[in-house]
């Protein structure tokens, strides 16, 4: 028999008992009577499939051995001894097969809970059933409240204590209510006082804590926890979360960046838990796009048995009394004072209820609903998101597919969680960092294959941070894989380095001009905010130097490395920060000499960028008038010049190897070029040779033979029109504003002194 049936069989049983108490729940409260229209029923349909007919049998003799053991566990004896008495382990394994294949009723859940807790049976017995109270749907608050009522007993051992508020922190998300528990946030606070239950209390109460809970009294004796045993984890997260709420409370300082902060309570029962969701579940969509609209949409299906899900959109108050069909919406609303979120469908229904909205117990739900994502970026409630992000870092840590060497076969479920969480961060513009703290635990671990796609993108999205910081954790082992991977994987890694400058640019961009930056986690100050970006474009072009030449100046490569210095150019301007670092020379040269024209146009076009990017400094420092810390050093204005003065000389003045890029002419003369000086401006520079010949057939189409010295003087001008018309659009822009035209063509550099 399935779980439901049971739980409105019981339902239905104790409306019919009488004499039970409403406290203490028996076994006659919920014993299942058959009548005999039921059982003709049965029989006639058992008639016609023989195959029902026996599971049904199968189902209730199950049902059978579970009431008989439960009511054996009822009514037992006070002291048992597993080895001796067969029929205790009897029925202890009905309870666990049960309760491991299809889950047990919230009465049953509720029976059981006392007889572990209340003492009359072994430790190794109470163990036994703690580790099999497995929901088939949801536990009732009042089967908890009970449940720690006998902890004041004192029946029970520690160790029974620990496991159960393991037990408590696992199924915490299937608590029906929590009003009642919160009530007894006193009593598990005092329970700190155990050095073996504090980790397990911390993380309850973690969950747990409300502004209204937050006391002076309290602080001081986390404060006298922490002096005594040391800064541990789960003390740093109550204390991280107190100073959250009441931040004059607690002056002691504490790290601020988020990081899973306690060990994982679901272990024991995981792989039930995940299977009993399985079996509830209804087929599997194809994966959901986040958008501004109706919410009706449908979660991912859980395929597999041991990697993560998204669990489903539930409210409770909706789900005990909305969901009754004869209450009307209306009713819903006055008896529960909340707005279910089954009933959210749009975003103006999302601002006329924002008030009364109550978040989902299971916080993961939010991933596939654009509406809540749009709330919970707009509300920044900050025990949401840490609920959020503790749900998110367990669940990734726990169900990556390297971590688990024999689940290769679920291949396509695990990406597909990923591509979720993708495009909520890109819905948000903004990630999260329990993604940062899986990036940083599975790096070692990842061959570069496995989910390339999702990986990297992950990595595009990391949060705006220190790159002293990061650079050991993630940026030192990424380089180690690109080193050592195919061109593509190279490729693959500039795009996602570029996406996550990008990205913090934007955020620096939105942020600094927000708020001071000392309120910022991460630096404290604008300077140390550029220092970091400028760190990250630094460690780039070292990326890209040496892969130019592990991969022999590739142009495939050279575009991605010079489509991330089109967003570095433009820094200054396009993100008003006060930041300009120029590409290093062995990008610079290897794009200058490439034998591709696109390559070229693209090099043109950035040093363009740049020039307009440093005048638009210099002219911001002259308005001034004063020195600061933003003022770009003349060393800047050097290197821009040199790169200038290299480029006008190869392509315009037809002296490649003067003040830019000197080689001994001796050695130009061995090379047996005759005339090396013009070899590289635009006419016979080799990524333009097929432009020039194109020029003179199309002026001369009889011509068997083309000689491109011819053009000089009116030819070059309609030469660099032809070429301007050919879509090099960077090399106009770049002769336009860095070229001199007067008798005496020369580069029109940028002045580093003070004089503009």
């Amino acid at each position: 028999m399935s779980p439901q049936k049971r739980v409105k069989n019981v339902q239905a049983q104790k409306r019919t008992s009488q004499g039970s108490s409403s406290f203490q729940t028996t076994l006659s409260a919920w014993k299942v009577k058959q009548d005999p229209s039921n059982s003709k029923n049965i029989s006639k349909h058992g008639q016609n499939n023989p195959v029902g007919d026996y599971e049904h049998a199968d189902d209730q003799a199950e049902e059978d051995a579970l009431q008989m053991a439960v009511g054996y566990f009822e009514k037992g004896p006070i002291k048992a001894s597993q080895n001796k008495d067969k029929t205790l382990e009897k029925h202890l394994k009905t309870v666990e097969n049960v309760a491991w294949k299809n889950g047990l009723a919230s009465e049953e859940i509720d029976i059981l809970l006392n007889i572990a807790l209340s003492g009359k049976f072994g430790n190794a017995v109470n163990t036994r059933i703690l580790k099999c109270m497995i929901p088939a749907t949801v536990i009732s608050e009042d089967s908890v409240v009970k449940a720690v009522s006998w902890l004041c007993v004192g029946k029970c051992s520690g160790s029974t204590k620990i496991l159960f508020y393991r037990w408590l922190v696992a199924m915490f998300d299937f608590i029906d209510r929590k009003e009642q528990i919160n009530l007894l946030y006193g009593f598990f606070f005092a329970s700190l006082q155990d050095d073996a239950l504090c980790p397990y209390v911390c993380h309850l109460l973690y969950l747990l804590t409300k502004k209204e809970n937050v006391k002076p009294f309290r602080v001081r004796k986390l404060l006298d926890l922490q002096a005594k045993i040391g800064m541990q984890p789960h003390l740093q997260a109550l204390l991280s979360l107190y100073k959250f709420f009441a931040p004059a409370l607690i002056s002691v300082s504490l790290p601020v960046r988020k990081k899973i902060y306690f060990k994982n309570s679901e272990n024991l029962w995981k792989t039930a838990l995940l299977a009993v969701k399985q079996r509830n579940r209804g087929p599997s969509p194809e994966p959901l796009k986040l958008m501004l609209g109706p919410a009706n949409v449908r979660p991912l299906k859980r395929k597999w048995n041991s990697l993560s899900v998204i669990p489903v959109l539930n409210s409770s108050s909706y789900t005990k009394e909305c969901g009754k069909k004869e209450m009307s919406l209306s009713d819903c609303l006055n008896r529960s004072g909340s707005f279910p979120l089954e009933q959210l469908q749009s975003f103006p229904q999302l601002l006329q209820n924002i008030h009364c909205l109550e978040l989902p117990s299971q916080m993961g739900s939010v991933l596939n609903n654009s509406l809540l994502l749009h709330y919970i970026n707009c509300v920044r409630d900050e025990p949401v998101l840490l609920r959020f992000y503790y749900w998110l870092s367990q669940t990734l840590q726990e169900e990556c597919i390297w971590y688990k060497v024999n689940n290769y076969e679920h291949g396509k479920e695990f990406p597909n969680f990923l591509d979720t969480i993708i495009r909520a961060e890109c819905f948000l513009q903004e990630g999260f960092y329990s993604c940062e703290a899986f990036l940083y635990k599975s790096l070692p671990l990842w061959d570069g294959l496995c989910c390339r796609s999702q990986f990297l993108q992950l990595v595009s999205w990391i949060p705006f941070s220190s790159f002293s910081e990061v650079k050991p954790l993630l940026f030192d082992r990424l380089a180690q894989l690109f080193f050592t991977s195919t061109i593509y994987f190279k490729c693959s890694v500039l795009q996602s380095l570029k996406e996550l400058l990008q990205n913090w640019l934007l955020w620096l961009s939105m942020d600094i001009h927000m708020k001071p930056v000392t309120n910022s986690p991460l630096e404290t100050t604008l300077g140390g905010s550029m220092n970091s970006v400028s760190k990250l474009i630094h460690y780039v072009g070292w990326l890209s130097t040496t892969a130019m030449r592990l991969e022999s100046n590739s142009t495939f490569l050279l575009h991605f490395i010079l489509d991330f210095y089109e967003k570095v150019c433009d820094i200054y301007i396009n993100y008003n920060l006060p930041l300009v670092v120029l590409f290093p020379p062995g990008i610079f040269y290897s794009a200058l000499l490439s034998l591709d024209a696109s390559i070229l146009n693209q090099l043109c076009f950035i040093m363009h960028r740049y020039r307009k990017n440093l005048t638009a400094a210099k002219k911001n420092e002259l308005v001034q008038k004063t020195k600061s810390e933003f003022n770009f050093s003349s060393k800047t204005y050097q290197e821009f010049n040199h790169y200038l003065t290299s480029m006008v000389g190869c392509l315009w003045t037809s002296k490649p190897f003067g003040k830019g890029i000197y080689i001994d002419p001796e050695i130009l003369e061995k090379t047996g070029v005759a005339e090396y000086k013009n070899s590289l401006n635009v006419v016979h520079h080799p990524s333009f040779l097929s432009y020039a010949v194109s020029f003179l057939l199309q002026e001369s189409p009889e011509e068997r033979t083309v000689n491109v010295s011819s053009i000089r003087g009116k030819k070059w001008s309609w030469y660099l029109d032809y070429l301007f018309s050919q879509g090099l659009q960077g090399l106009k822009l770049f002769i336009r504003s860095s070229v001199h035209h007067s008798s005496v063509p020369r580069a029109e550099g940028i002045n580093c002194n003070n004089q503009y």
